[in-house]
């Protein structure tokens, strides 16, 4: 099947030339003039797209009003997200990407440029979707299921895990807040799952190079949002000791993982520095963006 994208621009001329460019090049294409267009565009559709590629200034919706609401909506929060714009200025540039966009492109664009993104785009969807597939069958294997309350109250089952390779037993639960688990497996074995899940499909020679990635958990009812570091270790099999910093969470959107990274890069910097840090302190922080940013769509 062929990747879907779906092109939001007002320009009918600019539209019809993406649209030719994108389908020329063995992918298939959607158009709508503006942002509630769109939305109207994603309610119907059967096949959600693999990208989204829209203008920002838009008459009914721009697009900063409809990046926020796919951001916002979990069928499509994780539809990689690309703005093509006439505002060139750095700080249109940095407020696009400040937004958590994947990409921002200025017009005039080059050809070639666009489709360099979206090849790359989708070799990582391809990545992510083998990566949930696997996941999926590890824990259906396991006949599980949890049921969580679909109120706010969801952000009570948070659960920060950093684990670390080991040559000789492999994926091993080095740290994890809270203690008290509730979930219907241990959180040694979601640790392992995950870790050698992940390894499976990029390699141990690139997870640590892999950005983090956003992955549904469904047996557990969750989201799972995944980190992969290193430091130097001349005793290690690959050169370098890996880890894995993990959330599990009901309730993970994309503007979600945009701050929960730069909490994990604080952890992984006092790894790999050996400095002191507390499990505790960084959970509040992930409790904290969690609570506040649901707390903000009720």
């Amino acid at each position: 099947m062929k990747p879907l994208i779906l092109i939001v621009e007002d320009n009918v001329d600019l539209l019809y030339s993406l649209n030719l460019v994108l389908e020329s090049n063995n992918y298939k294409s959607i158009t709508a003039k503006n942002g509630k267009i769109a939305l109207k565009i994603l309610l119907e559709l059967e096949q959600v797209p693999d990208i989204i590629i829209s203008d920002i200034m838009m008459p009914e919706m721009d697009g900063y009003e409809f990046f926020r609401a796919i951001s916002n909506e979990p069928r499509w929060n994780r539809i990689p997200f690309i703005f093509l714009s006439a505002r060139t200025t750095p700080k249109d540039i940095r407020f696009g990407k400040l937004l958590g966009v994947d990409d921002y492109l200025t017009k005039p664009f080059d050809e070639k440029d666009l489709l360099a993104i979206i090849s790359g785009k989708i070799a990582r969807i391809n990545r992510v979707n083998a990566l949930n597939n696997k996941i999926e069958e590890v824990f259906s294997t396991m006949k599980i299921k949890m049921k969580i309350p679909s109120t706010i109250d969801q952000v009570e089952f948070i659960r920060l895990l950093i684990t670390f390779w080991d040559d000789k037993v492999g994926p091993k639960l080095k740290y994890y807040y809270p203690e008290e688990n509730g979930l219907p497996l241990s959180l040694d074995d979601i640790a392992n799952q995950l870790f050698t899940v992940a390894t499976s499909i990029y390699g141990h020679d690139k997870i640590t190079k892999a950005e983090g990635v956003l992955l549904n958990i469904e047996n557990l009812n969750s989201r799972g949002y995944l980190l992969f570091d290193s430091y130097p270790d001349d005793d290690e099999r690959f050169g370098e000791k890996q880890y894995m910093i993990a959330i599990i969470a009901p309730l993970i959107n994309y503007f979600h993982t945009l701050k929960i990274k730069k909490v994990f890069t604080d952890i992984s910097d006092k790894i790999k520095n050996k400095l002191n840090w507390n499990i505790e302190e960084y959970w509040k922080k992930i409790y904290d963006i969690l609570l506040i940013e649901t707390m903000q769509l009720y």
